[in-house]
């Protein structure tokens, strides 16, 4: 069955509650992430006071706000209209002003060339049709305009830690049953493939995975069971890194060409 999107409704208040699943991207993925991003923008020669930048799939604005805060003008569009409340309350109590808005990545609510930058991080393996998230994501692009993702990989690997040990076995399981579908990861050829035919050219592209071992990471996952530690500290723990293998997720980023397919 396909990822069961509307968790993010039912747990849309919980995105900034370190006791919840959901704030784990914050403390885990978001640091390596967010440094990885940052780089990219300056590599390109981005300004970031002049970016105009897209955070599709934005949920609780975990990672909008730190774009915020960088300096960029931010736009956060999420299907869930619970969870862009939450990040609206958020940004207001943050006093960061970023324009948050419901609508889908299948068909963005914007004009074309609108931003500098468009960001897809944990959502590419929510969607149903991949290719029309692409063709909208390269349309609200400038021309020279970056492309930001990072997603999972479909493969074993992937099946085993983040299906099978991170959602389905109940004395390992810590997201909610039915937040992903194998199905649904996206192998990294068929990602680019997609870039390539929507004239966005992959720049670089690198594995995402804790910075400690598996059997660390098991320890992790017993004391978060255990309640010995919270989301937010488990998060922290994993330590999440780029680099190495793409076999889990991965990191990357793309670049809007000058013309368009027709």
């Amino acid at each position: 069955m396909p990822a069961d999107n509307s968790l993010y409704d039912t747990f849309a208040d919980s995105w900034w509650d370190e006791n919840n699943f959901l704030h784990t991207l914050k403390t885990g993925l978001n640091p390596a992430r967010f440094a990885y991003f940052v780089d990219a923008i300056n590599k390109q020669g981005f300004t970031p006071s002049n970016i105009h930048l897209l955070d599709v799939g934005c949920g609780g604005g975990i990672l909008s706000e730190e774009f915020s805060r960088l300096g960029c003008i931010v736009c956060g569009l999420d299907v869930s209209a619970a969870s862009i409340t939450t990040a609206r309350n958020h940004a207001l109590h943050e006093k960061l002003a970023i324009e948050y808005r419901v609508g889908t990545a299948e068909a963005l609510p914007y004009d074309a060339g609108s931003f500098d930058v468009v960001v897809c991080c944990d959502m590419l393996e929510h969607v149903t049709n991949i290719e029309e998230v692409i063709i909208e994501s390269a349309r609200v692009l400038k021309p020279g305009g970056l492309f930001l993702f990072d997603t999972i990989n479909r493969t074993l690997r992937s099946y085993l830690e983040t299906i099978l040990v991170g959602q389905e076995l109940p004395f390992t399981r810590f997201f909610a049953p039915g937040t992903h579908d194998w199905n649904q990861f996206i192998r990294p050829h068929e990602l680019n493939a997609q870039l390539r035919k929507h004239a966005l050219q992959m720049v670089d592209i690198r594995g995402l995975r804790p910075g400690i071992t598996p059997f660390a990471t098991a320890l992790e996952i017993f004391r978060l069971k255990f309640g010995q530690i919270n989301f937010a500290e488990f998060g922290r723990r994993l330590n999440f890194r780029h680099g190495g293998s793409l076999d889990g997720s991965y990191i990357g980023y793309a670049q809007r060409q000058t013309i368009m397919n027709q």
